[in-house]
């Protein structure tokens, strides 16, 4: 009887944990699906579950799907149960030669992957810095010689002109800042490097900080890359030798990064989402006020947060606080108790690259516009 009891709990338990997975299929989910061109690891797992973001959990034990990364077009992937729930087969084609899939566009994202970093601010003060120009030119183009200070390196290396664009800052949960605070921190960048105006548009209140707020690193755009020619006394000679804009006194110097970013990486969810979490800045000219879905956005956590390529989080809108009217008890609308709304879903957003306190996203879909200081909570 007892056997009995525990054979049936189990086959129940199987019977609920098949169940919960099955729950996240979609209703109109296919059967099998021939992998195209063009198609994202994200679009892909969206054919068949409601959470593209719970992949890992359909494909990890099936032998026959060893890496997420090697599907290429052409494959064949067929849906089937088991008793631990559905479960994708591969059917691979013929090779030919073309890349796997990726889990994200990445070709279309080359900019924040090849030519924009966050750095430490501190790295970026101490870094070598363009002094001045052959010929006493106001600005540096490809083939020109450019002098630069305090750079400790041999003649023939290659290093990469970088320019900052600002100081990403986070001041916590509390959206007033009081500028005139005795408690002022000065610029973390010298006062020989102009700031421009970088991709992204910054949240408003960085724009009085005065120095204040964590810092949470400097946006530095590649621009260029030069190699050494000749040490100097006090300025070394290097030669531009290709440029997206001209070279200013004050942009920086660092090292060619070879590998900037992973080629490889799969949706999933962060074990856990750090505190405070939100959308810090956007890209793009036209995200004035708002983003929406296949915008990069920038996040307030980084590496050392524990965030990593691949998880992605659902974006919440906090909630207006609006007058209780009905209980006023004044004739003037707008004068009653306040409430405060709920929070509203807005979208999701995928990370698909860190630093070590600022990370990259991208915005994989949305019920309505993304706004700055939106916070960052668990995939729902």
């Amino acid at each position: 009887m007892i056997r009995k009891s525990v054979g049936l709990l189990a086959g129940m338990l199987v019977t609920v944990a098949v169940y919960a997975a099955g729950a996240q299929l979609r209703a109109d989910h296919p059967d099998t699906y021939t992998v195209r061109r063009g198609d994202t690891l994200w679009a892909i797992s969206a054919r068949f579950l409601s959470k593209p973001w719970l992949w890992p959990e359909i494909w990890q034990a099936n032998p026959q799907v060893q890496n997420p990364h090697l599907i290429y077009p052409g494959d064949v992937l067929n849906l089937s149960f088991m008793n631990n729930g559905p479960r994708l087969s591969l059917q691979p084609r013929v090779r030919t030669e073309q890349d796997a899939v990726p889990a994200i566009p990445l070709s279309q994202l080359r900019t924040f992957l090849k030519d924009m970093r966050v750095m430490d601010s501190n790295a970026v003060n101490d870094a070598p810095y363009v002094v001045g120009f052959e010929e006493a030119r106001l600005r540096g183009t490809v083939g020109q010689n450019i002098y630069v200070r305090k750079l400790d390196s041999e003649p023939g290396q290659h290093w990469a002109v970088v320019r900052p664009t600002h100081v990403y800052r986070d001041f916590g949960s509390d959206k007033k800042v009081d500028n005139h605070d005795d408690d002022m921190v000065s610029h973390v960048i010298d006062s020989d490097v102009s700031m421009f105006k970088g991709p992204w548009h910054e949240d408003f209140r960085n724009d009085g900080h005065y120095g204040r707020g964590k810092d949470l690193g400097v946006e530095v755009s590649v621009i260029g890359e030069v190699e050494v020619l000749r040490k100097g006394h006090d300025a070394d000679t290097v030669l531009l030798l290709n440029s997206t804009e001209e070279i200013r006194k004050g942009d920086r110097l660092m090292p060619v990064d070879d590998k900037p970013y992973d080629a490889y990486y799969y949706p999933h969810a962060p074990k856990s989402v750090p505190e405070n979490a939100h959308v810090l800045a956007f890209s793009g000219a036209d995200a004035l006020d708002a983003a929406g879905p296949t915008q990069v956005v920038a996040l307030s956590i980084g590496a050392k947060d524990g965030v990593e390529n691949g998880q992605t989080f659902s974006i919440f809108q906090p909630g207006e606080t609006i007058a209780d009217d009905v209980r006023s008890d004044s004739w003037d609308r707008g004068t009653g108790h306040r409430v405060d709304l709920p929070e509203e879903f807005v979208g999701h957003v995928m990370v698909f690259r860190t630093f070590d306190r600022v990370s990259y996203g991208l915005i994989m879909d949305g019920l309505r516009p993304v706004h700055i200081r939106d916070h960052l909570v668990a995939p729902q």
